[in-house]
């Protein structure tokens, strides 16, 4: 049995280790020239938003024996508003890192890996297709799905970020939404060391927003947060991407050809977020290769819960600064921040967002009329 995997990313690479561990060594093709051959970006997994499922990495761990070691336990949320600030405290989740550093998830995954990763690769989909049994596309984005005729895109984005030095306590990230600065999108501080942290905006690219000058909008964002945490942050490595797609594919699976990762569609669009789908895509995909389990069945929650964060997505652009400062307020209110604390804490398995979708489903029909 021959099988390709396009891209040497978390979820191909989560794929292989899958296969290997099963008597199957994939061969992965990948375009740069190392794994995490990018820049190096904090991410966060929050596992309120990964429901039933309580502990996330433990997951991984427990249940397919892939360890992946984060850069903290999350203790501390620090939200803000345009005029609010307010936390959610207890043990929400887990901060990354993503890209060049010896740390980053790729990495990790690399050192438990033994199958051959061709870099530098030119090889396209129609080429492996001939030569492997099977091919999985996991190359970072939905382009693949797209050119297939096998995605649905739901919006585009824009996202500006930048290493920052500065001090930093890792176990507190920082999300803002101040859609005075950046219009239906959002901005977050997520440190990797006690001095380094990865500040970032990433906003939809909707047509009033593609008329701002998004140099301005970064400028604007970073003077607020070094504002609002009382320190000149150090800007180097900044990076930009624009017109980002976000969607999901239409059918995870085509005759012998996988979509996983972003080829599939796993990053939130709520909040942008996706390492822990993207690893499940790449192990659901080696479960159906090996006749294991169907990986349509297994993806199904996942096609849930993206169309559950999207609805989430919706209804934040539909908040103005007012009512973004109204949740930001009530987070810290004496006779509701416990319960809000306890039901973010991963000691509960109670899927949230699962529960709010229709009521945010109804908000969006409302302000849609």
């Amino acid at each position: 049995m021959k099988v390709a995997i396009m891209g040497a990313g978390i979820s191909g690479l989560s794929c292989a280790i899958a296969l290997e561990r099963n008597g199957i060594e994939p061969t992965i093709f990948e375009k740069r020239s190392r794994v995490g051959d990018r820049f190096i970006n904090a991410e966060a997994m929050f596992d309120i938003l990964n429901r039933p499922i309580k502990d996330c990495l433990g997951y991984i761990r427990e249940k397919f024996n892939i360890d992946l070691q984060p850069i903290s336990d999350v203790d501390k949320l620090i939200v803000h508003s345009k005029n609010e600030v307010s936390s959610i405290q207890g043990k929400i989740g887990y901060t990354n890192l993503r890209g060049r550093h010896e740390n980053s998830f790729e990495r990790q995954l690399e050192k438990q890996l033994k199958s051959k990763i061709i870099f530098n690769s030119s090889y396209e989909y129609e080429t492996l297709c001939k030569e492997f049994d099977f091919v999985v596309l996991a190359t970072g984005d939905g382009e693949y799905s797209s050119n297939l005729g096998n995605y649905r895109c739901d919006l585009t984005c824009t996202i500006v970020g930048a290493t920052v030095v500065g001090d930093f306590i890792k176990s507190n990230p920082h999300v803002w939404f101040n859609y005075d600065i950046i219009p239906k999108g959002y901005g977050w501080l997520i440190p990797f060391s006690e001095k380094e942290a990865n500040l970032v905006i990433a906003y939809p690219d909707y047509p009033n927003n593609i008329k701002l000058d998004r140099d301005k909008m970064w400028s604007r964002f970073y003077e607020l947060a070094s504002s609002d945490l009382n320190q000149s942050l150090k800007i180097r490595d900044s990076f930009q991407i624009t017109r980002y797609m976000m969607g999901i594919c239409l059918r995870p699976k085509i005759d012998n050809t996988y979509f996983i990762g972003n080829c599939f569609g796993t990053i939130s669009p709520g909040l942008g977020f996706g390492q822990f789908a993207s690893i499940l895509t790449g192990v659901y995909c080696a479960y159906d290769i090996l006749g294991i389990e169907k990986y349509e069945k297994l993806v199904k929650p996942l096609f849930k819960n993206y169309n559950n964060s999207l609805v989430l997505r919706r209804y934040l652009e539909n908040l103005t600064d007012d009512k973004l400062d109204a949740i930001v307020k009530n987070l810290d209110n004496k006779l509701i921040d416990n319960l809000i604390d306890r039901l973010c804490d991963n000691n509960t398995s109670l899927d949230i967002l699962k529960y709010l979708t229709p009521i945010m489903k109804l908000a969006n029909k409302i302000n849609s009329n």
